[in-house]
């Protein structure tokens, strides 16, 4: 299967995935030792509250590397599936909107993930 430009499906090619696929796992293992560092040192339940940035950062991650979509090229209307850094724009106006459209769903859907994520570890009973 050839990587190409789909609008509002797919915008990055194999290298910018790779780029997404760390840093969701890197968000992950961050979001991770968080939770044992504010457990283990029974740190003030407010503190629980920022597991929501690593979280809502796997969330957006995880949705870039598996939609092969990603969410800032989306909102600037440009995609790449070449080198690291080499960027074209999106010519048509229906297809930048498409993109923005997507982007902002997955935004949506990795913020709610991270309130989710976040709320249930703030009211667990540790």
């Amino acid at each position: 299967m050839k990587a190409e430009y789909i609008p509002g499906t797919c915008n990055i090619g194999p290298s910018e995935i790779k780029a997404r696929k760390i840093f969701a796992i890197y968000a992950a293992i961050f979001g991770i030792l968080l939770i044992v560092f504010l457990l283990v040192f029974h740190a003030d339940k407010l503190w629980r509250l920022t597991l929501f940035l690593p979280a809502a950062s796997f969330g957006v991650g995880f949705q870039q590397w598996y939609y092969h979509f990603c969410v800032n090229f989306g909102l600037r209307g440009i995609f790449n599936f070449g080198d690291m850094g080499k960027t074209f724009s999106v010519e048509q106006k229906e297809d930048f909107k498409k993109d923005r459209m997507k982007a902002k769903k997955m935004l949506i859907i990795g913020i709610l993930f991270g309130l989710v994520l976040t709320i249930l570890f703030y009211f667990l009973p540790l």
